[in-house]
């Protein structure tokens, strides 16, 4: 039996002409949009890559279920398109665990390796597919409000709340087959053992008030990547690139460094 064609993801390829790559991966629920704030960092050193999950954003629903490995070689897929042989990388969340899968993967693909409060193992399956039974059943609605109470602490709610109810709007406008597909994709991973084999220079980037993937999980990764080191943000929840954009750009700059040169 031959093997399913690569899923097709959309994308955006934004900066510098002749800059390196840099791949943006967005996390469950999200867009290539979550990453807004830190354009003005990354932008002016590298050529950004951002792409959608399954069903979120541009991309459309790729029938059957996912797995890890099947969303990086869609990475991968759309590396090529683009005619790029190797990139840093950086994910949130589930963006993440797809970069961890290429890092132990593909590692002549990929550069420098960015982690955003995400997690190598994130039990119990049987929360996620109840999760894809319920969006599929109820549609997106139904897990608005507890996807806002993890992606966002309550005081940044307060002083946000326009860019709260945009993350739920954007999350309810998600295809629910692309959506449930992915949270069976998390059901079924344990990257645990790819750790040791991960090369690619690594930060880990976790809040401190998240509690989706807690600073916990970020410290396995850590500790199972040779050289990785850890920044904790503190009062950020899951998506802490949003809350606390400055301390998370600041990171990854620091991290990434300032290339120059070609796209490799």
């Amino acid at each position: 039996m031959s093997e399913p064609p690569p899923i097709r993801l959309a994308a955006s390829l934004d900066g510098p002409s002749g800059a390196p790559v840099l791949v943006l991966g967005n996390s469950l629920g999200t867009s290539r949009t979550v990453w807004e704030r830190q354009l003005p960092v990354l932008a002016g050193h590298w050529r950004l890559l951002r792409y959608d999950l399954p069903g979120h954003g541009g991309s459309a629903a790729a029938p059957g279920a996912h797995s890890i490995g099947a969303l990086g070689t869609g990475v991968l897929a759309l590396l090529d398109s683009f005619g790029v042989e190797r990139a840093s990388y950086c994910g949130i969340s589930l963006g993440g665990m797809i970069g961890m899968w290429l890092a132990a993967n593909a590692p002549s693909r990929i550069g420098a390796l960015g982690l955003v409060c995400t997690s190598a193992y994130l039990p119990p399956a049987d929360g996620w597919t109840a999760r894809a039974t319920k969006v599929r059943e109820s549609g997106m609605a139904s897990i608005s409000a507890q996807s806002a109470s993890r992606w966002f602490t309550p005081d940044f709610a307060q002083r946000e709340p326009e860019t709260v109810a945009s993350f739920i709007a954007e999350l309810e406008r998600t295809d629910p087959a692309g959506y449930g597909s992915c949270c069976l994709a998390i059901a079924d991973m344990d990257l645990r053992a790819d750790l040791g084999s991960i090369t690619a220079p690594t930060l880990v980037i976790s809040g401190a008030d998240d509690p989706a993937t807690p600073p916990e999980h970020g410290a396995v990764i850590a500790a199972g990547i040779k050289g990785a080191r850890q920044v904790v943000i503190p009062a950020a929840a899951h998506l802490a690139n949003v809350s606390s954009p400055h301390e998370v750009s600041a990171a990854l700059a620091d991290h990434l460094g300032s290339p120059a040169g070609p796209a490799k």
